[in-house]
């Protein structure tokens, strides 16, 4: 039986298929009738808010495809539910890839294909979007072109795969009683993670619990993939809580949308992290003292009641911001020796 759920989710199947041909009159006619007038677009730095879908098109798509005129998306996972507040959410995550043939952000082109991981979240309101949360993992594509001028990644910078399981995008149909149960699964892990370190060692968050010993963690590049959980906590989780131990103790000040479909998770807040940088420092970055929030947008897949794949998407680049770290300006004095411009497209002879 088909669910208000599915039906959301079905929302978007035009849209990213016009996403996938580019066709750009479909697309904005697509955008106009499917967005609310004063939808909100809250994207990662540094596009920052839009209002209104014209300018999340202009200001947003465009400056996308004119730096890679043959741009594509192609989605990897597409899943929809309810948050505790009765919001309803459609999730995406996939990547969009063309020919990097010129700027995109300062970011020098290569003449090649280039890949960008992206995350987005849309909240649902008759019949409308209402609101997007979207973060494009622009290192990915600073590192693809050799132009990323931060810390190398302590994980292994990969081309992010979709699900395993194949079920990304078809699945069987959904099972509310799954859902509830993937979800409660995700925020009870949560929770005891949260207990380490101010109420014991690792044990107190019963990993192997909630966690498949060969699961996968794919986080943003600046971070990278870890395997298994002591790659996860080799590669991530001890210099993250090294740097930022009071993280998630500041609860009243964010608020967080959880939301199951099947055996995936979503969970969005922007932000959904306030934590301090100090002790060690982070991604390099010498430990300032200073509060930040960060924005992160996760899907996970449950496999026999346990975690096996866990996608996180982290915009960095506005931590690296409200570190007092500009990425961008330090981007431009890092590659000022290349000679900046377009590669003509089409690359080579027809």
């Amino acid at each position: 039986m088909s669910t208000p759920h599915d039906a959301n989710r079905k929302l978007l199947t035009p849209l990213r298929a016009a996403l996938y041909d580019w066709d750009e009159t479909l697309l904005r006619g697509l955008l106009g009738s499917l967005c609310a007038p004063d939808a909100v677009f809250h994207c990662c730095h540094p596009f920052g808010d839009q209002v209104g879908p014209e300018a999340f098109f202009q200001n947003v798509l465009t400056p996308l495809r004119a730096a890679w005129p043959d741009a594509e998306r192609r989605d990897w996972l597409a899943v929809a539910g309810q948050d505790e507040h009765g919001a309803d959410w459609v999730g995406c995550g996939g990547h969009y890839v063309g020919t990097f043939a010129g700027p995109l952000l300062d970011i020098p082109p290569s003449g090649h294909l280039a890949h960008m991981r992206f995350h987005e979240y849309c909240r649902i309101a008759g019949g409308k979007i209402v609101e997007m949360q979207m973060i494009w993992d622009l290192p990915e594509v600073m590192m693809q072109v050799g132009a990323w001028p931060m810390a190398p990644s302590l994980g292994a910078e990969i081309l992010v795969p979709g699900p395993a399981s194949g079920d990304g995008l078809v699945r069987p149909a959904r099972d509310e009683t799954e859902s509830n149960a993937s979800r409660d699964l995700i925020v009870d892990m949560l929770n005891h993670m949260k207990r380490h370190p101010s109420q014991g060692g690792p044990e107190v968050m019963e990993m192997a619990r909630f966690w498949h010993e060969n699961m996968n963690w794919y986080g943003p590049a600046g971070i990278g993939t870890c395997r298994g959980i002591r790659g996860f906590r080799n590669w991530h989780q001890i210099p993250f809580l090294s740097s930022m131990p009071d993280r998630g103790q500041y609860l009243d000040d964010i608020t967080y949308h959880f939301f199951g479909d099947g055996p995936y998770v979503a969970v969005t807040g922007w932000p959904d992290m306030i934590q301090t940088v100090t002790h060690d420092g982070w991604m390099g970055i010498a430990p300032s003292g200073k509060r930040i929030s960060m924005r992160s947008l996760d899907f996970w897949r449950v496999e026999r009641g346990r975690i096996r794949e866990n996608w996180v998407m982290v915009d960095l680049l506005d931590a690296y911001q409200q570190l007092g770290v500009d990425v961008f300006a330090r981007l431009r004095e890092f590659n000022k020796a290349r000679v900046p411009g377009r590669v003509p497209y089409p690359v080579g002879d027809p």
